[in-house]
């Protein structure tokens, strides 16, 4: 058998996808949460000085949350965690008065995926508190093999647009032989970065969440799809060629 050539197509084995915006539906939340969380640290809603920030977060959606509000305060770690906390607060309480809901047709991909033998993960930019709210109010907690957030890739947390949470999924679930059998998708240029780095044979961009195709083949995306339903069916057909 001739050496495998990085052109040659690969089974995606195992698949990593994000969550807000890509399986389940953001619906402003994020913004929401945050306007929140600056209100809580005195930054008031409407201010030039919340607009702002409000236009990094949008422009930075997918990253891990963390670090967008140590950019966003300058580095003031301390101040940046208290952010991050008021905003996980905030995003819980959204998701417990019920605004939290799976994109049409999310769930039934994750099962096609799965039955055809491929692994899933569901990784997040959040903290594990509010991954783990938002599985519960979906009842997602057992639709997937693994769930990871930044924390759980090591000591130095590391979210999007690094490699790590794509690289710890294939390291927790042994899941695939080579990187080029992962799929990665998400909604974010963030999302398309991570997939490229971690060296993913198909890294696909969904049009449900915050950026559009521009940004997301900008980014690396080797597909753009309508929304991660439309996934399995490009995984198959990938397969098959």
């Amino acid at each position: 058998m001739s050496p495998t050539t990085p052109h040659t197509p690969h089974t995606a084995r195992l698949v990593v996808l994000d969550m807000a915006g890509t399986t389940v539906a953001d619906d402003g939340l994020v913004e929401r949460a945050f306007t929140a969380a600056a209100a809580r640290l005195g930054v008031e809603s409407g201010t030039p000085e919340s607009e702002k920030m409000l236009a990094y977060v949008r422009a930075t959606m997918g990253e891990s949350k963390i670090s967008v509000f140590r950019h966003l305060f300058d580095g003031d770690e301390d101040r940046a965690r208290r952010a991050n906390a008021e905003f996980e607060r905030a995003y819980e309480q959204l998701v417990g008065e019920g605004h939290c809901a799976p994109l049409d047709g999310a769930r039934e991909a994750i099962e096609r995926m799965r039955d055809a033998g491929r692994t899933v993960v569901l990784t997040t930019g959040f903290a594990r508190v509010t991954q783990d709210a938002i599985l519960d109010a979906l009842g997602w907690r057992d639709l997937v093999t693994l769930t990871l957030c930044p924390a759980d890739t090591g000591p130095a947390g590391r979210g999007r647009p690094y490699p790590d949470m794509v690289l710890a999924a294939l390291l927790r679930t042994g899941a695939a032989d080579d990187v080029r059998e992962i799929a990665v998708a998400g909604d974010t240029a963030y999302d398309m970065r991570s997939g490229v780095r971690a060296g993913a044979g198909t890294v696909a961009g969904v049009l449900t969440g915050a950026h559009g195709e521009d940004e997301l083949r900008g980014a690396g995306a080797s597909h753009v799809l309508g929304s991660v339903a439309e996934l399995p069916a490009l995984l198959d057909d990938m397969e098959r060629a």
